[in-house]
């Protein structure tokens, strides 16, 4: 497996970025990044937790992902790249 290029995180860091600001508490951001089990997490506690909590759930979920979009979108590349491609960072 190759070390992932400059390039390939700034493409991952504006789609992961956008996704987490936009569908946020569906957890799409996670699966862009590839962290499947943070990604099921954030859709079930959307979807069910949602459900039981009548979209109080739903919405902390919406919250953090729309921080974690932000925080995306604002590092540099190279910080992008080291933080969560390389080191694997799965929050915040």
């Amino acid at each position: 497996m190759t070390e992932p290029t400059l390039s390939e995180a700034n493409s991952k860091k504006i789609a992961a970025g956008l996704c987490g600001i936009l569908l946020g508490a569906f957890g799409i951001h996670k699966f862009i990044l590839g962290y499947q089990q943070e990604g099921i997490t954030m859709l079930l506690v959307c979807l069910l937790g949602g459900l039981l909590t009548c979209g109080v759930a739903t919405s902390i979920v919406g919250i953090i992902g729309l921080v974690e979009g932000i925080i995306y979108l604002t590092k540099t590349d190279e910080e992008f790249l080291n933080t969560y491609m390389l080191n694997q960072k799965s929050w915040f």
